[in-house]
């Protein structure tokens, strides 16, 4: 991923609805939503919804595919790892005890379960 690319994800991602889509794709996949199911689900009219949807397209974030009359989006998570990479790739300046923590949150797929004291 190019700077270019990682601005263009990070712009469509930097909007409460397109983070809240994004987000609800990412938890649908593999099999994608319907836009319909997709605009219902975060109570947005269609015709918003098919905006933000396009601009998440743009980004290469999201991807559509005609199944009959529906329309099913899905998450690209290609271009999510690559965007993560990218943002994380020299974060630790060789020290991997820095990266630790972020690697094991990463890894896991699932919220943090501290159990507080």
């Amino acid at each position: 991923m190019d700077n270019e690319s990682a601005i263009l994800a990070l712009a469509a991602l930097a909007q409460s609805t397109r983070l809240d889509t994004f987000r609800l794709l990412v938890s649908h996949e593999p099999q994608g939503l319907p836009a319909g199911d997709v605009a219902a689900a975060l109570d947005i009219p269609q015709n918003t919804m098919s905006t933000h949807l396009a601009v998440l397209t743009r980004a290469g974030l999201a991807r559509s595919e005609r199944q009959g009359r529906s329309i099913i989006y899905r998450a690209d998570l290609a271009c999510l790892s690559s965007l993560t990479l990218f943002l994380v790739k020299d974060c630790c300046g060789g020290s991997t005890n820095l990266c630790k923590p972020l690697l094991a949150e990463l890894a896991s797929c699932a919220p943090s379960t501290k159990v507080k004291s």
